[in-house]
C-alpha cells in the first residue's frame, strides 16, 4: 500500500538539512530503484523552486511500505529525523486516485 508521509521542518533548519541531503536521498533513491517511490519533494519556504537562504518548511514522500508499521519504521530512520532537521513526521495511508 502507498503511505503519505509529511514532515514539517525544525525552524532555521537549512544547514543541518544540506549535511544531511546526500544520506536522506539515498535512502529515496533504494526506495526508486526498488519501484516504491511515487513521489517526494521539500516545502520551499517561499514561492521559489530555489528558495535560497529561505529555506524549507517541510518534506512530503509518497512510497509503498508492507504496513503502516514499516512506513513509520522507515520514516523514523530518516536521516532528516536523525539530524533534528524535521520537527514532526506524519505518516498517513494513501489511496492513489489520478493519473
Amino acid at each position: 500500500m502507498w503511505y503519505a508521509i509529511v514532515a514539517e521542518d525544525t525552524p532555521n533548519s537549512l544547514d543541518k538539512r544540506l549535511k544531511a541531503r546526500p544520506a536522506h536521498l539515498a535512502r529515496l533513491t533504494e526506495l526508486q530503484n526498488t519501484g516504491r517511490l511515487l513521489l517526494a519533494g521539500p516545502f520551499p519556504a517561499i514561492d521559489s523552486i530555489d528558495p535560497g537562504p529561505a529555506g524549507y518548511t517541510g518534506s512530503l514522500i509518497i512510497a509503498e511500505f508492507d504496513d503502516i508499521e514499516a512506513a513509520q519504521a522507515w520514516a523514523d530512520a530518516d536521516p532528516f529525523v536523525t539530524e533534528q532537521v524535521y520537527a514532526s513526521v506524519k505518516v498517513s495511508p494513501f489511496r492513489k486516485t489520478l493519473p
